[in-house]
């Protein structure tokens, strides 16, 4: 079974964010005919959560010290065969809420405090490579560095190759879901989705 984790971050229901990382689900699993592909979906906007407090301290054997909505999805990011995560593109960064996610996803790589790992200062408590892809979606001027950066970042620290990047320039913020009518950003993450299988397939196939 693979298992196909989708991480939304934008805060606006039927987000032109949301609709790209269906579209590139849907591709996945079209392309895995002989697979059961098991998806989650998380929309970051519904869950519950604190803050990352900069503990300063190993959590393990948990994920984090605070137990609340986080929870379920680190056993989930720990879990998955392959990661997708969107987000809108807000003052040239990631949402608030992709923010927030990512920063409690700091401590997956716990400082090393005892000294233990010769290569690395953090304890890299997920070790298996999965591939990923990111959806970023800004206004018609939109820069979306800033945001693939961190999101690039967070994949390294948990151990996702990003595989691919899908961005949408929307021509008017005040109405939601318009990439439903561009046909090159929706063959785009078709085409991302396809990519994805093909490694799964191959590449990332599991033993």
């Amino acid at each position: 079974m693979i298992r196909l984790l989708s991480i939304c971050a934008s805060p606006t229901p039927g987000s032109s964010t949301g609709i790209l990382l269906q579209t590139m689900s849907r591709a996945i699993r079209a392309g895995l005919p002989n697979e059961k592909v098991r998806e989650t979906i998380v929309t970051v906007n519904d869950l519950n959560f604190v803050a990352c407090q900069a503990c300063g301290e190993d959590p393990s054997p948990a994920f984090c010290f605070f137990d609340d909505d986080l929870t379920t999805v680190y056993r989930e990011l720990e879990r998955c065969d392959c990661l997708l995560f969107g987000s809108p593109v807000f003052f040239d960064a990631v949402s608030a809420q992709a923010k927030a996610f990512i920063d409690r996803c700091n401590c997956i790589r716990p400082p090393d405090y005892r000294a233990t790992v010769s290569e690395y200062n953090f304890v890299k408590r997920l070790t298996r490579k999965r591939p990923g892809a990111m959806a970023l979606v800004g206004g018609e001027q939109g820069w979306f560095e800033g945001a693939r950066r961190c999101i690039a970042g967070f994949f390294k620290w948990v151990e996702v190759v990003n595989e691919g990047t899908v961005t949408y320039r929307s021509p008017d913020f005040r109405r939601s879901g318009q990439v439903k009518a561009d046909v090159a950003a929706l063959a785009e993450a078709e085409k991302t989705g396809v990519h994805l299988a093909k490694l799964l397939r191959t590449q990332y196939a599991r033993r």
